[in-house]
């Protein structure tokens, strides 16, 4: 364990679906399903994180299915007074110039607080929502969102810091020679610019970006400052975490302008039985052929035509990066934790009820607290994505129990850092990047004009 590992504070998001994170969640009487659209549902949910002093809200979305999810825009602009707010929009159907206008919205909005979780597009069934003949192919999504991305922090740079002047004695609002065009011109866009609100309060949103494909790792390394990721075991995370973070210096990136937070799916009680018992509660609950359908996407075969307690076929997997819709490289990280642990199809079911691919623990206060301070000691993570199995139980449980625990170790702050969400999670402020050019620009035109 290297020094700098001894000072490290661990950050939580905490992910936002409806009932919670468990495949059975709503189905158990202690849940809220037919609260899922109402707006105080989520902010009791907000108040509780920000209680726990949580860096952020993170709300997942798609475009397609019966997901019953708020609009990520929408629903975060009116919730709390201190946690970040983190929406999930995709690059492939939608347009930079939207994006960056209600990113910088939102931003101005919160004071600070907005994060954009950069995602290239879920499924064929999206692409049928959008008038588009076809879901692009993984590459192509990713080639599509680098540009995306670019395009939308020019717009955002399109204002410089000081260009709102509101000067009443010579009535003058906006310092327009401080507004700029952009007049970008890419393979998938071309756009004039120059945005129509002032620069986000944080430069920029904070830039999240979920996914371990190789093409994911790579738009991490270039553009995210925060990587919401999937590993099952600390070694598959240390070497996740190492490979991400060497990618940095290649862009001019050092390894703390990139946190790395994977999915953490806990069922925590005062004890280890204790918390077994509400694991076991839960996945009674399960429907088994649904999860044996849904799990059968990995594989060439049938799942259901096996036996519940006969072992996972691993040698019937799919190849890797053969499945092109949802998340692709989810597929490695559920087929490869079966085959390690030698997994029965009745303990795949259930493990997957309970993560989703992300890593699940179950066990008491202390051993929660163990198992988070290894990951961040040993460089498996900066911090998680909290995933709690049940609203409200499973997070009140983790911000009223284990988050003091965390703090007694010093492994987690006692107050806010900071106001925005990128004080509090330790990042910079991004510069305007066209700021020096247009100043060069202003000074040779004055000089020019006598």
């Amino acid at each position: 364990m290297s020094d700098s590992s001894l000072d490290k504070k661990a950050h939580f998001n905490v992910f936002l679906p409806g009932s919670g994170h468990h495949a059975a969640a709503w189905k158990h009487p202690a849940s809220r399903p037919k609260e899922d659209l109402d707006l105080e549902y989520y902010a009791n949910i907000a108040r509780i994180a920000e209680r726990g002093l949580f860096d952020s809200l993170f709300m997942a979305d798609n475009y397609s299915g019966l997901g019953r999810r708020l609009e990520p825009f929408t629903l975060l602009s009116a919730l709390t007074k201190h946690v970040g707010l983190i929406a999930t929009v995709s690059t492939t159907y939608n347009e930079p110039y939207h994006v960056a206008r209600k990113f910088a919205s939102l931003d101005h909005i919160s004071k600070g607080r907005a994060g954009w979780n950069i995602v290239t597009g879920h499924s064929q069934t999206d692409a049928g929502n959008f008038s588009k003949p076809e879901h692009p192919e993984v590459s192509r999504r990713y080639e599509i969102g680098d540009e995306f991305v670019e395009v939308t922090k020019q717009l955002w740079d399109s204002w410089e810091e000081d260009a709102l002047v509101y000067d009443r004695e010579n009535e003058v609002a906006v310092d327009t020679s401080k507004v700029h065009e952009i007049n970008f011109k890419g393979t998938y866009y071309a756009v004039t610019g120059p945005l129509n609100i002032p620069r986000p309060p944080q430069g920029y949103p904070v830039l999240v970006q979920a996914g371990s494909s190789e093409s994911g790792k790579e738009l991490a390394a270039k553009t995210a400052e925060v990587i919401f990721t999937a590993q099952q075991t600390l070694g598959a995370a240390q070497e996740f975490y190492t490979d991400v973070k060497s990618r940095l210096k290649k862009y001019g990136r050092t390894p703390d302008q990139l946190l790395i937070m994977p999915g953490l799916s806990p069922i925590v009680a005062d004890t280890e039985a204790e918390a077994k018992d509400i694991e076991d509660e839960f996945n009674a609950l399960l429907n088994t052929k649904q999860m044996l359908h849904k799990l059968s996407n990995y594989f060439t075969v049938d799942l259901s035509d096996y036996s519940l307690d006969s072992l996972v076929p691993v040698d019937k997997a799919k190849p890797y990066g053969s499945i092109t819709t949802g998340i692709t490289s989810r597929q490695e990280v559920v087929v490869d934790a079966a085959r390690r642990d030698r997994m029965t199809i009745r303990q795949f079911i259930a493990r997957s009820a309970a993560g989703h691919g992300h890593v699940s623990f179950t066990g008491s206060v202390l051993q929660t607290a163990d198992f988070i301070e290894t990951w961040i000691r040993e460089n498996g993570a900066d911090g998680f994505n909290i995933l709690p199995h049940i609203y409200y139980s499973g997070l009140e449980t983790f911000v009223d129990k284990v988050i003091p625990e965390l703090q007694n170790r010093g492994l987690f702050r006692t107050a806010y850092e900071g106001k925005t969400l990128r004080e509090n999670l330790g990042l910079g402020r991004p510069e305007n990047k066209n700021k020096a050019i247009w100043v060069l620009e202003r000074t040779a035109l004055k000089a020019q004009n006598g």
